[in-house]
This record gives structure tokens, C-alpha cells and sequence, in this order.
């Protein structure tokens, strides 16, 4: 409920904050488009560098997606303590993994339990502070 004179406050977040949220989180949702509609499927993430994450996804509408060479954002968001939420979103175009396996490691347990692994260049990365 909004009280009059509440001015809601967003602030964009810089890229280096928005990839350091990125960082800490163990998981996401993949947006992708499905038959021309939206749609958000979750994945086990793993940020590489400050241009790619790796993600771990056994949604057979990712893994089609990702070999075709789709466009794929992952998104994240979260509840602070203040009460303020927040919301980054990185998108790029899916490419194979290459390079040293060990970069993998933080999404080994997925892999293992079925999931394909994906690389995600981090082209545009945004995020939004409200509150």
C-alpha cells in the first residue's frame, strides 16, 4: 500500500553489481521463446567471467533452444532487507562450452543428474533497484 508522497525509488544497477549479484546465485530462470510465446525455465548458473555464464539446464525447451543458437537471457531477482527488490537480467547468444572443464566445476552435480551445460555470452547485462 502506498502512502501519498511515497515516491517509489529505482535505480539501475551498474554492470560490475549486476554480475557481482549474478555471481552469488546458485540457480536462475532462462527466458526463452516457445512456439512465439515467453517463457521462464530454471537452470543451475555459474558466472565464468565478467562476459560468460555457464548454465546447467535439462529443459528440453532450453537445450533446443541453445543448440540452435537462440537468444537466451537468465534472469535473477531478490528481496532485501529494506523491503526494496531488485531484478538482473544478462542476455547473449547461446554457444557450445569451450575451455577448461574445470570452469564447470561449481555445476558439476547437474551435469551429472542429467543436465546439458551451456555457455551464455554475457552481452547485455541490466538491472533495476526498486524500492
Amino acid at each position: 500500500m502506498s502512502v501519498p508522497g511515497d515516491r517509489v525509488r529505482r535505480t539501475t544497477l551498474a554492470r560490475a553489481e549486476c554480475l557481482r549479484r549474478l555471481r552469488q546465485a546458485d540457480f536462475a530462470r532462462v527466458v526463452i521463446s516457445v512456439r512465439c510465446l515467453p517463457a521462464a525455465l530454471p537452470a543451475r548458473i555459474a558466472v565464468v567471467d565478467d562476459h560468460q555464464l555457464l548454465l546447467a539446464s535439462a529443459e528440453e525447451a532450453v537445450i533446443v533452444a541453445a543448440r540452435r543458437g537462440d537468444v537466451l537471457s537468465v534472469q535473477i531477482d531478490g528481496l532485501e532487507s529494506d523491503g526494496a527488490t531488485w531484478s538482473v537480467m544478462g542476455s547473449g547468444i547461446a554457444v557450445e562450452p569451450s575451455g577448461d572443464p574445470a570452469l564447470s566445476a561449481p555445476l558439476t552435480r547437474a551435469i551429472a543428474s542429467g543436465a546439458t551445460l551451456i555457455a551464455l555470452p554475457l552481452t547485455i547485462v541490466s538491472g533495476e533497484r526498486v524500492g
